[in-house]
């Protein structure tokens, strides 16, 4: 399957006070690029919408040779990575100056917005030349395993805003990593950048709402738990590990 790739111009209003990009960029960067070739193929928003169908995004792996600092274009590749019965797979590629930092893996589904439960991706997808049935391959990332502890180290609550939506009236994943993150301290995120990321996304909510997020740390690793705060569901899962700056 081809590569698509796009340059991305990183905006101070995307970096942190280190001109480091913002984790939340980043996965907007990647979910944009996802979008766009998806549409390309012929399997984006205005296909499956017409069958009243929605993409989910279900899990990352995201690795980093060296998290972007204090530059300010970037490129990425994506490829559909092909599917089956119930799920489909895409990685990515991020380049600073045609050297690779960074790669990703992603697993999604396709959800019937009429009964909220999953459609059969093979059956939409059949007949699509450009997503084939999936392939393993030798230096496929691995998704990490996410052990939640019994208890957290710090934790801070929050209200879903309108502006947290997306076009199918959902949070948008790039939230997430925003939310997980944000109860580690100011100290903490000035001195490590990100080397990796695993995130499994569990249950969606809804405008309004209030979201939990909960953090244990140890060392250069922190565990993390998005919540739905009423109800104590939980929304996200994230193990990330840190490397100091």
């Amino acid at each position: 399957m081809a590569l698509f790739e796009e340059t991305v111009k990183i905006r101070y209003s995307e970096m942190d006070c280190d001109l480091v990009l913002k984790p939340g960029a980043m996965l907007q960067f990647l979910q944009d690029l996802a979008s766009d070739n998806a549409e390309q193929l012929g399997f984006g928003y205005s296909y499956i919408i017409k069958n009243n169908l929605a993409w989910f995004l279900l899990k990352y792996r995201l690795e980093f040779d060296d998290y972007p600092e204090g530059i300010y274009d970037l490129t990425i590749k994506t490829e559909p990575r092909g599917y089956n019965k119930m799920f489909a797979y895409r990685d990515f590629y991020i380049l600073h100056q045609g050297k690779q930092i960074g790669r990703a893996t992603s697993t999604w589904t396709l959800v019937d917005l009429s009964t909220k439960t999953m459609a059969n991706t093979a059956e939409v997808l059949a007949g699509n030349n450009y997503m084939l049935p999936h392939e393993k391959r030798e230096d496929d990332l691995i998704y990490g395993k996410i052990r939640l502890p019994e208890t957290f180290d710090t934790e801070k609550t929050f209200e879903v805003r309108f502006d947290d939506l997306d076009v199918n009236k959902h949070v948008n994943n790039a939230n997430y990593i925003v939310w997980a993150i944000e109860p580690l301290s100011f100290d903490f995120r000035r001195s490590h950048k990100l080397k990796t990321v695993d995130m499994m996304f569990k249950k969606e909510i809804s405008y309004g709402a209030k979201v939990l997020s909960q953090v244990s740390i140890n060392d250069n690793t922190t565990i993390h738990a998005v919540k739905n705060a009423e109800t104590g569901e939980e929304l996200c899962v994230m193990n990330a590990q840190w490397i100091e700056k």
